[in-house]
């Protein structure tokens, strides 16, 4: 019962509701091993897992936020996105944090929307609505680090239970609460922190060495107005009002999305997805992260959770590009002006450069393993990635990819810019060669992985079209390098005995990256060669409608969903083929794997639709985006 009782009583919006034995909307394949630990969180703590999907997400561009349903915020990071987390109860029980909002009378919430086109999120009851939002007035996304603020006003009528659980450093530290004046003031962590609330008569008690403030408020005087601040023990009131906070917080979102070109095909699928890679943005410093959290399984129950909180060239560089795509250059700039920092702090050596950074340009923290019980009992929980240590040699294809697309868009290539982009086919030339673990960061030993060479090529001819093109520049050497790439993929990355490409030059195994020789111009659409590769993809490693990256062995046990970026691709090269139809129909599928709010995971459970991975995840939003470019392009081509 307990499987079909979470299912139901999470998808009728009851979190507290009466118990319903049938199957609906969301069928979770749960394990064995974590099945009682999904009878007690149903059952006994009242408090069902929330599918992944189904979070509301805040940022202000340097933190972000995740929102349950019922308004109960389970996951902020402090002082920045990538720092440890002040509410961890996303990966953990409540004794990890959060900062829950309900109905004093248990009443289920009715619906949970961003308002209009922003990030401004309302999670709204019969009676009453909590307005949550992270501070981006008076330019806070472009100040460094370390001064948040988490506003949640509730308005209506009744009354509304509060309770209020920060745990320092996921819960490691000890934290205690004291009672001024107007809040509380927060003690225990490396930074300072304060829940300004001014009439609220807060009770505290103790939870396992940390302390838990509660309080039920009446909401005849409202709204009241709740003010998480982070980086400072201030509770005085600020100089600006709340409504005027919001308001420019709201415009400081609406106002981008209004300069963007949206495609005619999924205008408002696209447009939720640019807005979530925009939150994704470090403004500070131009950085991207992959993701706002970590460790969110690949598999339930299974070890594939990483920390996606950090900034891989790659997918920074992707994530900007598609901006870009839609008129928005600034992103995509500072994102080349950060690189070009990294470049500087390396010495000049662009070929040792990692794959991924921290988000003010740093390296990475070791790999740990946190002591939580993890999402459904997923473990381990994870800080820091490993990958960092890795060789990939595809990682400066779409740095050079994203100067080409901000060329198209317009925008202006400096000199600096110009020069990361010779040291990156420079790097190219000196690592093309060079086995690598390729763009999944396998833990097993280096390949000579297809995509990886394709990147090196793509490097090298999108170097020569901008050098033509923004420069007046002509290097003969790289038409060279260019070609001898080229020659060298097609000599070894396709394989007669499975008639594709394959994921190594080593082995027939598939790999659907290999879709991107079709994508990146390697291959003509008339080449048989790329018709039979996505033949081969599509007979290997579709299940229904989304795609598995690979099937062959990784260095880790147990498996993973199917990979949103991989449908993307497919879906781009049904289109490049000509099959817009088929391309139409799996994009309305894929775009139909967004939660509620229009966020989308990494992957997807074919087999019942479980949303699994980090969240939001760059990879699939800016797939979205690529493919309703390319399908509206198709549109008006055949008109």
């Amino acid at each position: 019962m307990a499987v079909a009782d979470f299912s139901e009583r999470f998808s009728v919006g009851g979190l507290g509701g009466a118990h319903i034995t049938k199957k609906r909307s969301l069928h979770l394949n749960i394990p064995t091993t974590i099945f009682a630990y999904c009878s007690y969180m149903v059952v006994s703590a009242d408090r069902p897992l929330v599918p992944i999907a189904h979070h509301g997400v805040l940022s202000d561009q340097r933190t972000a936020s995740l929102v349950t349903p019922d308004g109960r915020v389970v996951w902020l990071c402090a002082p920045r996105l990538d720092d440890p987390a002040l509410f961890a109860e996303l990966l953990d029980t409540p004794s990890a944090g959060f900062f829950a909002i309900g109905s004093a009378d248990g009443s289920a919430p009715t619906g949970q929307r961003y308002l209009g086109n922003t990030m401004t999120l309302e999670t709204s009851w019969e009676t009453m609505a909590v307005v949550d939002y992270l501070d981006c007035s008076e330019g806070l996304p472009s100040t460094p680090a370390g001064r948040s603020n988490l506003i949640r006003v509730v308005d209506g009528t009744g009354t509304v239970k509060v309770d209020f659980a920060p745990r320092f450093d996921f819960g490691a530290t000890p934290t205690s609460l004291q009672v001024a004046a107007d809040g509380l003031v927060v003690f225990g962590g490396s930074f300072s922190v304060a829940l300004r609330s001014p009439g609220v008569d807060w009770a505290i008690t103790e939870d396992g060495g940390h302390q838990t403030a509660s309080a039920t408020i009446d909401l005849a005087n409202a709204p009241v107005v709740l003010e998480l601040r982070l980086g400072t023990s201030d509770l005085e009131s600020s100089p600006a009002d709340e409504s005027l906070r919001r308001d420019q917080t709201a415009a400081y979102w609406s106002e981008w999305t209004d300069s963007l070109s949206l495609p005619d095909t999924a205008p408002d699928a696209v447009l939720r997805s640019a807005l979530a890679l925009r939150a994704l943005v470090y403004q500070p410093t131009g950085a991207i992260a992959a993701a706002a959290t970590t460790s969110l399984p690949e598999n339930i129950g299974g070890v594939r959770n990483w920390d996606y909180r950090y900034c891989w060239l790659r997918d920074g560089s992707m994530t900007a590009t598609a901006l870009a795509r839609l008129g928005s250059v600034d992103e995509g700039l500072a994102f080349l002006d950060w690189m070009s920092g990294l470049l500087n702090s390396a010495g000049g050596h662009t070929e040792n450069l990692k794959p991924l950074y921290t988000l003010d340009g740093g390296s990475l923290p070791p790999e740990i393993e946190l002591p939580l019980r993890g999402y459904a009992e997923s473990l381990p929980v994870r800080t820091g990635n490993a990958a960092d240590h890795q060789v990939q040699t595809d990682v400066f294809g779409p740095v050079v990819e994203l100067a080409h697309a901000l060329m198209a868009a317009g925008a202006t290539l400096t000199t600096a810019h110009w020069a990361l982009i010779e040291e990156l086919v420079r790097a190219v030339s000196i690592r093309w060669t060079d086995a690598d673990q390729g763009i999944w960061e396998v833990r097993s030993a280096p390949r000579h992985h297809t995509y990886s060479k394709v990147m090196c090529w793509f490097t090298v001819d999108r170097a020569i079209t901008i050098g033509r093109a923004a420069f007046g520049e002509e290097r003969p050497v790289w038409h060279q390098l260019r070609d001898d790439i080229r020659q060298d993929v097609l000599a070894n990355g396709w394989h007669e005995s499975v008639n594709s490409f394959t994921t190594a030059y080593d082995g027939e195994d598939l790999d659907a990256s290999v879709l991107f020789l079709g994508l990146s111009g390697f291959l003509s659409p008339d080449d048989p060669r790329l018709a039979s590769t996505v033949q081969a993809v599509e007979a290997q490693l579709r299940v229904g409608d989304t795609v598995y990256r690979y099937h062959h062995e990784d260095g880790l046990t147990g498996g993973e969903g199917g990979f949103h970026l991989m449908t993307s691709w497919l879906i781009d090269s049904l289109v490049l083929l000509g099959e817009v139809d088929r391309a139409q129909s799996l994009f309305e599928s894929f775009i139909g794997c967004a939660g509620p709010t229009g966020l989308m995971t990494e992957e997807v459970d074919p087999d019942n639709g479980t949303a699994l991975g980090n969240y939001p995840q760059a990879y699939s939003h800016l797939g979205i985006i690529n493919n309703a470019l390319r399908l509206a392009a198709a549109v008006r081509s055949a008109q």
